[in-house]
């Protein structure tokens, strides 16, 4: 099992990543807060933007074993037009003229209102590649998005977790990678 390897691939001094790793894939399944396509989707989105060779190469298998092919491709959608749209509103929001505000994106995002999956999975999964990333205005959208729906507070709360741990994983291996060089 490929998340095994990822376990055993993060050193001593990260335990409580490995441990969290563990609790946040390995036992998301029974908290029952995320269906299985949920859960996977946002692993998978959130592997993708953690920029994280070894990480997307360990998690990604299981992810496509765990997801039919729309729920895989609209994953990768989620992480790919989030990529784009976390740097852009983000700087939107960092500008201090408010003038960028009103102006038109004028940015194809076609993938958001028909993404071949749920809307609530989709949105899940975009809310927590936007966690990675950092944009406070996409994560108000998606979360409002999504409480709208009436998806409860602690199923958002897991993907942000899966979100933050993915990423931690991901920053730790890449750094003791380099500096085994």
């Amino acid at each position: 099992m490929a998340l095994d390897e990822l376990k055993a691939a993060v050193p001593d001094f990260a335990k409580d990543l490995k441990l969290n790793l563990g609790s946040v894939i390995g036992n998301a399944e029974n908290t029952g807060l995320l269906t299985q396509q949920q859960l996977w989707g946002t692993v998978l989105a959130c592997a993708i933007a953690s920029r994280s060779p070894k990480v997307l190469k360990e998690l990604e298998p299981e992810a496509q074993a765990n997801l039919k092919p729309e729920a895989y491709q609209a994953a990768k959608s989620a992480a790919a037009i989030m990529a784009m749209n976390n740097v852009f509103y983000r700087t939107r929001h960092l500008l201090s003229d408010p003038e960028y505000g009103t102006m038109r994106a004028g940015l194809r995002m076609n993938v958001i209102g028909n993404p071949g999956v749920e809307k609530v999975d989709f949105e899940l999964w975009s809310l927590a590649v936007s966690a990675i990333n950092g944009c406070g205005q996409c994560l108000d959208s998606h979360e409002q998005v999504l409480r709208k729906a009436g998806v409860d507070r602690e199923t958002i709360q897991e993907a942000v977790k899966i979100a933050a741990v993915i990423q931690a994983v991901g920053v730790t291996l890449d750094a003791e990678a380099v500096l085994a060089e």
